[in-house]
């Protein structure tokens, strides 16, 4: 008698423009495009192994949500950093990852709430280490679990460009932040939201809001 075997079922596959645009996002979050520098379609389209047709429709969404500027005669730009602004994007996030942390309390799976408390295990090593770029790589994978956690996809599109102000901000003025700090905030959300409370999620996503508050008005202040 043979055994039929069964292929594992395999991840939908993305489109280029979606590509695109984490790619290109993953450079303006990281200074690898400075603000205020113009956008070149053509080279972002090397640069990503990309055709320009998604390149061009992830420089359109970002234009949508500020990230790039389109301004006359100079074309597009990717957007400055406004010091004063950047308090109303952590008010505004705050509100949302509050909504999202609460969401993903009650609805996670028990495999996310484990992924998401080893994410912030993640973070908390990177920052032993000091070592910034596995730090910022961890966030970025506790993002991406909360947010399939929370189910809640009106919350997740809306915080995403916050997010990537906020990343953006970081690598900018990193040196005034205490990253063993940031690290503790979340795994304390972490926890908050792999024990199920609700209230305790609400109450760690409110703490990392408070750390990256202070950390944005030291930067304001020098």
């Amino acid at each position: 008698m043979s055994l039929s075997t069964t292929a594992p079922p395999t991840a939908p596959k993305r489109r280029a423009a979606d590509v695109a645009y984490d790619a290109i996002e993953a450079m303006i979050a990281t200074l690898q495009l400075q603000p205020g520098a113009p956008v070149v379609e053509a080279d972002l389209a090397q640069r990503t192994q990309l055709g320009r047709t998604p390149v061009r429709e992830a420089l359109l969404r970002m234009v949508s949500i500020g990230l790039i500027v389109q301004q006359p005669r100079r074309g597009l730009l990717v957007s400055n950093i406004d010091l004063a602004d950047h308090l109303d994007v952590i008010l505004t996030r705050r509100v949302l990852e509050g909504v999202i942390a609460a969401c993903s309390a009650r609805r996670a799976t028990a495999a996310q709430r484990k992924a998401i408390v080893g994410c912030a295990a993640k973070m908390v090593k990177a920052a032993e280490r000091a070592n910034l770029e596995a730090y910022m790589a961890a966030d970025h994978e506790l993002d991406l679990v909360n947010h399939e956690a929370c189910r809640n996809s009106s919350a997740v599109k809306s915080v995403v460009p916050l997010i990537v102000q906020c990343r953006r901000f970081w690598y900018a003025y990193q040196h005034e932040g205490e990253i063993a700090e940031g690290a503790r905030f979340h795994m304390e959300l972490a926890q908050g939201i792999a024990t199920g409370d609700g209230a305790a999620a609400v109450l760690g996503a409110n703490k990392l809001m408070d750390y990256l508050e202070g950390f944005a008005r030291r930067v304001i202040e020098i």
